[in-house]
């Protein structure tokens, strides 16, 4: 088959991504960012808020829900709303994930009992998971490959900022607003960034019909609802051996057990059972369960301790978990930019569970007479190790997996961490409740006071400290007891550990280990082109300094082309592709430059027969689409050098493996943004040739 039937085959497979000028890109990254800055700053807001929601809603046995209905939502609208994007439209569907995630806000805001809030903030979850998820998407679309490292890094650094301003915003707001304001907040910004995507954001849709495995999204949201109720209800609402948790626990198992066996069977199945096959994807589920765990239960409960036991404001309370964030997010970069030099990843999660281990027992050894430094101190241990543990596992996996799994078993690793986090929020929750009432309840006998009266810690603390010293001590023993007992789990995430394989790193993955992304958000279930994709933009970002000279001289030995006719040549058929006129003063406007200084350059190209030029719209000739694909093969040959390291013995894997590749050639030799040493090009021929009819 000859180049150019090559060429017109790629160029009608599938819509190309909108062709859109760099200040509109940068507007539908602003929207996007917003989205995904919402969306990422509600996992963590309310932490600080929770005892003065507490205090003003009761039902203290359901704290933990407040939290755990968002991120379980989060994590089950994740997994269908990609798909969605595909089918309707990622521009509808991001909007609606923002009215949906704005509804859910206003209703928390408004919530008059713990119920209604709880119910509110699965809404808001709901939501967040269409926000996170369609976001990736759309920057997949209206991002140009070589320059999608950059803003991909920016994304990621979102949630390690988020990690940082939700419990201090949400401190903030309690003391000096009112804790209904950690939602409300959102409306205003959202309202703001629907009307934006619908300005600014272009309608991109799928070719292809995804597949939705909507009875394994039923089952697996049954069964893990359920065993997070029972362990939430036991001991509390309900005794251990009730009709009710035992109940609840058979469905439980009964539902996971119909969910294995609808995954076996689905045709595109959400968390495919053939992946544990792998022992390093097996293990990393399991680490990443515990560090979610310990990492979303200890950030819950850690501002309880601080309001109740040291008795601080909500916003200092904020203010003292920065040194575990703190811990989290430089132990996150160092981890990541040690992984991505060296290809060494299995000393991590090591060291990670087993500081998390020292952390967590440090923290359980906590009461008044502790100062602040210590107390920091063993935050800032208990951060060190969640950030050692949690940065690696996502690489490990895309690491070894076959790569056409490894959009799914990427997912299905993030997912576990999610999970892990409410059950870990949940089980905390479990022990704290079940401890502290006992405890509680003979403190305030021996203290003489109402409980009603101090249900808040600014109202406790209002009260004289001998009176308040059993509450206080209370209220201290069963934190303390909580995370002693979250100790053991940490133990066995070092044990386990020690199971994970090493092996050396893939160019494009080393490219990701340093992207807070993959670390901190939501399960993305992205197909495994576009997880390369993406791997391949962060190789591209960290190799810029000579890439872009490398293959344009490789290319150069077999092009009569120089670089400005080579550059003029990509911008018309990528515009053939998306379908767009390709006209001189729309080209020129895209690059914000007088179309006289590109006249001459695309004059040259239809006369020397690559271009032709019928009422303005200038096409590719034959000859012009032969010497394009001369660029997407100079670009496959550095693809193929920076991915040779790939193990794909599954014959059908590298057919898929390859097929992807020579999309992302084309897609990087078409989208090449006009750089300087273009400009110099262009400029140098401003003054030969004649203007274009």
């Amino acid at each position: 088959m000859s180049t150019v039937d090559t060429a017109e085959r790629a160029a009608g497979a599938e819509p190309a991504p909108p062709v859109l000028s760099k200040s509109r890109r940068n507007l539908v990254f602003v929207t996007i960012l917003l989205g995904m800055l919402m969306a990422a700053l509600d996992q963590t807001i309310v932490s600080t808020a929770l005892p003065t929601i507490v205090a003003d809603l009761g039902g203290a046995g359901h704290m933990a829900w407040v939290v755990t209905s968002y991120l379980l939502a989060e994590a089950i609208a994740s997994a269908v709303v990609g798909k969605f994007g595909d089918m309707f439209g990622r521009k509808s569907i991001f909007q609606i994930s923002a009215v949906v995630f704005v509804g859910g806000s206003a209703l928390a805001g408004f919530s008059d009992d713990m119920v209604f809030l709880i119910v509110a903030r699965a809404v808001q979850g709901l939501g967040a998971g269409g926000l996170m998820v369609t976001a990736m998407a759309l920057i997949a679309d209206v991002i140009p490959l070589r320059e999608r490292g950059k803003y991909q890094g920016a994304m990621g650094a979102v949630f390690g900022v988020t990690t940082v301003l939700g419990p201090t915003l949400g401190g903030l707001f309690t003391d000096h607003l009112s804790w209904r304001w950690c939602f409300y907040v959102n409306v205003p910004i959202a309202v703001v960034m629907i009307a934006m995507a619908a300005a600014t954001v272009p309608r991109v849709r799928s070719a292809v019909r995804p597949i939705i495995d909507y009875w394994g999204l039923i089952f697996v949201a049954i069964g893990t609802s359920l065993l997070i109720l029972a362990l939430e209800w036991g001991g509390d609402d309900y005794a251990w051996d009730s009709p009710t948790i035992l109940g609840m626990f058979a469905g439980a198992a009964a539902a996971l057990v119909v969910f294995v066996l609808v995954e076996n069977r689905a045709a595109e199945p959400i968390l495919p059972m053939w992946l544990f096959r792998n022992p390093v994807f097996t293990v990393s589920s399991i680490l990443s369960f515990i560090v979610g765990f310990a990492m979303l239960g200890a950030m819950t409960y850690l501002p309880t301790y601080l309001q109740y036991v040291d008795g601080v404001s909500a916003t200092v309370s904020g203010y003292r978990t920065l040194p575990m964030v703190a811990g989290m997010l430089t132990t996150s970069i160092l981890s990541g930019s040690v992984v991505s030099r060296t290809g060494r990843y299995k000393l991590f999660p090591i060291a990670g569970t087993g500081v998390m281990a020292v952390g967590l027992y440090l923290m359980s050894t906590m009461d008044r007479a502790t100062s602040v430094w210590l107390e920091s101190l063993y935050m800032l241990v208990f951060g060190l190790g969640l950030g050692l543990a949690m940065q690696v596992l996502t690489i490990a996996v895309q690491n070894t997996v076959p790569y056409a799994q490894m959009g799914a078993a990427t997912s299905g690793v993030t997912f576990f961490r999610t999970v892990g986090s409410t059950f870990g929020t949940a089980i905390f929750g479990t022990l704290f409740v079940n401890h502290s009432t006992p405890l509680l309840a003979a403190a305030y006998a021996e203290a003489g006071v109402d409980p009603a009266a101090v249900a808040s810690p600014a109202a406790l603390h209002e009260l004289p400290e001998d009176v308040i010293a059993p509450i206080v001590a209370a209220y201290s023993d069963s934190i303390n007891f909580v995370f002693f007992w979250t100790v053991p789990i940490a133990i066995l995430g070092f044990l386990v550990a020690w199971f994970l394989q090493e092996r050396p790193l893939h160019d494009a993955a080393r490219g990701r280990a340093g992207d807070m992304g993959e670390g901190f958000a939501a399960p993305d279930p992205s197909p495994s082109e576009e997880r390369l994709a993406r791997m391949v933009a962060d190789l591209m970002q960290r190799e810029r300094r000579t890439v872009y000279t490398e293959v344009y001289e490789s290319a150069a030995g077999a092009s009569a082309l120089d670089r400005a006719g080579s550059w003029a040549l990509r911008q018309v058929y990528m515009r053939q592709v998306a379908g767009v006129d390709a006209t001189l003063p729309r080209i020129a406007a895209a690059h914000r430059l007088p179309p006289q200084v590109l006249q001459p350059v695309f004059v040259q190209a239809v006369r020397d027969g690559y271009l032709t030029v019928d009422g303005g719209r200038l096409a590719l000739t034959p000859r012009g689409r032969a010497e394009f694909e001369l660029f997407v093969a100079a670009w496959k040959r550095w693809l193929d050098r920076h991915l040779d390291d790939w193990d794909l013995a599954d014959p059908q894997d590298r057919a898929v493996f390859n097929r992807s590749v020579t999309h992302l050639a084309r897609d990087i030799a078409s989208q090449e943004s006009f750089d300087e040493a273009d400009r110099r090009d262009a400029k140098a021929d401003e003054n030969g040739g004649s203007g274009a009819s």
